[in-house]
């Protein structure tokens, strides 16, 4: 074995979204958001399921904590429920901000750290029938709710992030037909993902504003969701170019508007044909996109090897897919783009598995975004689901599986930091199984498992190990085999 150990300052925690955990659907002043209403939609849950009542969270946050707590978790990112704490998108709810008050409350009494992320995808319902993420009117709202969560709690949370993964809000969302609010159009993603990156800016803004009143300073950020595209035939021109829209459409629209004030030129004209994102954009946008942030978080499941298409590429909508892999596949400008089998082992999601990837995208956001001296880089999401198999007792032995994918992505985690890329923690993915969005309670990524006849959460042999790993910083890697 070889004991690889991590600086003594890395993060170390796990992960949760509100809408795939805490239930409550219409308690304590909750409105519907797009997830409840998607969920009564016929056909778009695979398993016919609701988040009606998902992992309880709301009724057990107090033994949640105490379960991550003894798991040694030091950092804990949740999700606010905008529909909790403004369910008509703009007036403060009291009973719904008290919700996530006691929450951190009891994570700083157990010495975890609160990273509270202002959005992962549970728009109210009612901002989504006057046009959702397509209506401009809906990222100043954003900033306004930014603004009102951050009055409430600021220095009582450790890390702020705007926006989890606005590739899924945006394409998935409104052009692949599988997330709320299940459209179709490629229009109205690009129109939203312009917005959403418009509410992240002046979301910082208004933070900022607040926090330089307070004196306070915030570390602020945001997470996105990222691929890592191969030419399936390295020699290939057309393969590589196939592999340079996967990483525009997929990576660099999001990363060079933040970072760079501009959207790729080549990812515009690849989108041209189907959607023109520039006519989204005013004076003065890029500016606040491309507001400066402290921490970039990065959620990587899985990279890819593509293909170009044999017949050309042509404007077409993807279909929903109801093996659930749209995540990481093409989408608006590429959606004829091939994804080419690498004879990889695959998650239960399908998903290819070679932890190298993302040895590889985290070193290439640091030498070509984040830098020496700019945001720091957190993994805020990495994990897997797989086909647990629960004993009598609910104990699930995945120490073959999902144990190891964690432990080897840590390994890449560690090469990219023994090769100056500045990456500060890692946060798996999830602290317990949980409702997995168009794919209902079907798939379990949770190092924790939920029995949802009980609601019980059970240790998984991997978040035992994990245990280990973050309480004493090091890991342990099987040497090669000759």
């Amino acid at each position: 074995m070889t004991t690889l150990t991590f600086p003594e300052d890395f993060r170390w925690g796990v992960a949760t979204a509100a809408a795939q955990v805490e239930g409550g659907a219409y308690e304590g002043g909750k409105a519907a958001s797009i997830w409840d209403v998607h969920c009564q939609t016929p056909g778009a849950i695979i398993d016919g399921s609701t988040i009606d009542v998902a992992c309880d969270h709301l009724h057990r946050m107090k033994e949640d904590v105490a379960l991550m707590k003894d798991l040694g978790v030091g950092t804990y990112r949740f999700s606010v429920s905008w529909a909790r704490v403004m369910p008509d998108g703009h007036t403060l709810n009291e009973e719904g901000l008290a919700f996530y008050s006691d929450l951190i409350d009891e994570l700083r009494a157990a010495g975890i750290k609160p990273w509270l992320t202002l959005y992962h995808w549970d728009l109210p319902q009612v901002l989504q029938d006057e046009g959702g993420w397509t209506n401009r009117h809906t990222a100043e709202l954003f900033a306004d709710y930014a603004a009102a969560v951050y009055d409430r709690f600021g220095a009582r949370v450790d890390v702020w992030t705007t926006l989890n993964e606005p590739w899924c809000s945006s394409f998935l969302s409104y052009a692949c037909g599988e997330h709320a609010p299940g459209h179709t159009s490629p229009d109205e993603a690009v129109a939203a993902a312009h917005h959403l990156l418009l509410a992240h800016g002046l979301a910082i803004r208004a933070i900022d504003a607040l926090a330089n009143e307070k004196g306070e300073e915030p570390t602020r950020g945001i997470t996105l969701n990222f691929t890592v595209a191969h030419p399936a035939d390295p020699d290939s021109e057309a393969d590589r170019d196939a592999a340079r829209r996967i990483d525009g459409l997929h990576n660099r629209i999001f990363l060079d508007p933040i970072f760079r004030g501009e959207y790729p030129a080549d990812v515009v004209e690849d989108m041209r044909l189907e959607a023109d994102i520039m006519q989204y954009v005013r004076p003065g946008d890029m500016e606040t996109i491309h507001v400066p942030i402290d921490v970039l978080g990065v959620n990587f499941y899985n990279g890819m090897a593509v293909a170009a298409p044999e017949d050309g590429y042509r404007k077409s909508v993807p279909a929903p897919n109801a093996q659930g892999v749209l995540r990481s596949s093409p989408e608006v400008g590429s959606s004829s783009v091939r994804v080419v089998s690498r004879n990889l082992p695959l998650t239960d999601m399908g998903w290819e598995v070679d932890a190298h990837d993302l040895y590889l995208l985290l070193t290439d956001l640091h030498q070509k975004y984040t830098g020496p001296a700019g945001a720091d880089l957190v993994v805020t999401e990495n994990g897997a689901a797989y086909p647990d198999a629960a004993d009598e007792h609910d104990y699930v032995d995945d120490s073959h599986d999902r144990l190891v994918y964690i432990r080897d992505h840590l390994a890449a985690v560690h090469q990219a930091i023994d090769e100056g890329a500045r990456v500060r923690g890692y946060l798996e993915w999830s602290l317990m199984d949980n409702f997995e969005w168009a794919l209902g309670y079907s798939k379990r990524f949770g190092i924790v498992r939920v029995n949802y006849d009980t609601l019980e959460r059970v240790p998984k042999a991997s978040a035992l190990w994990y245990r280990d790993v973050m309480r004493t910083g090091t890991l342990e890697i099987p040497d090669a085999q000759e």
